[in-house]
């Protein structure tokens, strides 16, 4: 069915159809009549699914000619990420409408978004701990509120917002529409969508708990002092066009990329405790091509949307199985394809099994050929912790210096060996055989100081409040949630077959 026969008007469907959209998805086909009927939503699907489209586009479409009275719609987002890509979806989808919009999110001064609340916005995309502070300084009121969109609600319950939620719901008028939109609804959030919404219509696209079917995704056993080295195997011999590597703490995503930085790759960070001026130049060169690799924490795991990410590798296992999801969900976005690799230590093996019982789906467990998972850590220089041990590993097999190079032919989707290393060189070329890989697809699809309150997540299983629980607001690491299980390394073990 096409955008035309949605009810969507002329000036909302030429706008679709400069972004190159002609198909609606099924969470877009099945989300936009009943907004445009006015009713209220909870829909669930998996992220990449077009979510952002499912409710911008019948929220325009509703809005109509623009009035000065106040905002007569707010979209809250857990992330500034998230919320700038919606501000931007909303300026796209509405350029041929008079709608204006106001953004409102950390990291930057008040100037600019009192001036844009002050000129009247009809739409206000903010994240929680900004959109407070103008409520409480009553600069912003919501007495013409008509539509209310809680984005990613799933992820604003896990940073430990909801007791605000509640609060700015509070502040609309009863007789609105509310929709709810989240890539995974627990009961906390039934429990919300009982406060917040009245006989809601429910959507369910996609198993919520699976990966997309688009991603290839593998485990790599390694030794904790081979991580690094194996991240760097890894690169060299895969043909990416652009990588996410995520990592548990802020430090490590600074001390990676300060690495690969070494290694000749060129590199953004993306964390809390980066500037908004860093944060949004790492994002937008990586979406650019400007930078190849991209190392984040788990703040970009959700909803954000980068056309032509080929490759995830977790360099350091995620905190929980949901993480896991909707980390390998920033690649294979739109039906494109996309890899996923895990670097698992000895003993990590019961988050390993956590993650495939919470997929319902085994891991393939592999390892690279030619690379040395014997090698012994080399000790450190005086004066070099122990965390800097694994970087003094080196494949005595590899060429100094390191990189993307011109040379070698072929092409693959992930690493390999004999002429399949696109563009690369180094350890690849040295394998007598082949590596085991999952099976090859066609060709890809190309298609702050302290940071503010709306994005610092407590840890899981406190309030995120004042007291013993919320001073846990600042660390990205979470207190392991997995109870290990057998012996370190029995669930690595395959047969000759392969199989497991």
């Amino acid at each position: 069915m096409p955008f035309a026969k949605l009810g969507l008007h002329t000036s909302i469907v030429r706008a679709v159809a400069a972004k190159g959209y002609t198909t609606p998805s099924p969470i877009q086909e099945q989300a936009i009549p009943v907004v445009l009927t006015g009713r209220d939503l909870i829909a669930s699907a998996q992220t990449g699914t077009g979510k952002t489209a499912a409710f911008a586009l019948p929220i325009l479409n509703r809005l109509g000619p623009h009035k000065a009275a106040g905002p007569r719609v707010l979209v809250l987002e857990p992330t500034r990420e998230l919320a700038a890509q919606v501000d931007e979806a909303f300026a796209e989808f509405g350029q041929f409408t008079d709608a204006r919009r106001a953004l409102l999110h950390g990291g930057v001064g008040y100037g600019k978004q009192r001036s844009d609340v002050r000129a009247g916005a009809d739409i206000v995309i903010a994240t929680v701990g900004r959109l407070m502070d103008f409520l409480q300084e009553r600069a912003l009121r919501l007495d013409h509120l008509e539509i209310l969109v809680l984005d990613e609600v799933d992820r604003m319950l896990d940073m430990g917002f909801i007791n605000d939620v509640k609060k700015i719901v509070a502040m609309c008028p009863p007789n609105r529409q509310t929709l709810f939109f989240s890539a995974t609804v627990p009961p906390e959030i039934e429990a919300i969508a009982r406060f917040a919404l009245k006989n809601p219509e429910r959507i369910s696209i996609g198993r919520q708990r699976s990966v997309n079917e688009s991603v290839t995704h593998a485990i790599y056993p390694v030794p904790m002092h081979l991580k690094f080295p194996l991240l760097l195997a890894l690169l060299e011999k895969t043909d990416f066009h652009s990588v996410i590597v995520f990592t548990r703490t802020k430090h490590g995503a600074d001390k990676i990329a300060k690495k690969l930085k070494s290694e000749g790759h060129s590199v953004a960070v993306l964390h809390g405790n980066r500037s908004q001026g860093q944060r949004k130049d790492a994002l937008t060169g990586f979406k650019e091509g400007r930078y190849e690799v991209m190392v984040a924490t788990d703040i970009a795991a959700r909803g954000l949307d980068v056309a032509g990410v080929t490759h995830v590798i977790n360099y350091d296992i995620p905190g929980t199985p949901d993480d896991y999801v909707h980390r390998i969900g920033r690649t294979g976005r739109a039906a494109a394809e996309g890899d996923a690799f895990t670097l698992v230590s000895p003993d990590q093996t019961g988050e390993v099994r956590a993650i495939e019982k919470f997929i319902k789906a085994t891991i393939p467990q592999l390892q690279l050929e030619g690379f040395d998972y014997k090698a012994k850590a080399i000790a450190p220089a005086a004066g070099t912790g122990q965390g800097e041990r694994e970087s003094h590993y080196r494949d005595p097999r590899a060429p100094r210096g390191g990189g993307r190079s011109s040379g070698g032919s072929g092409g693959g989707r992930g690493p390999g060996g004999g002429s399949g290393f696109a563009g690369r060189s180094g350890p690849a070329s040295q394998t007598n055989g082949p590596v085991s890989l999952p099976p090859r697809r066609a060709d890809h699809h190309q298609g702050d100081a302290r940071p503010p309150r709306d994005e610092r997540a407590p840890v899981p299983g406190t309030t995120g409040g004042k007291g013993s629980g919320g001073q846990q607001r600042d660390k990205d690491r979470a207190p392991n949630p997995f109870v290990q299980k057998g012996r370190p390394g029995a669930h690595w073990q395959t047969r000759g077959d392969g199989r497991r």
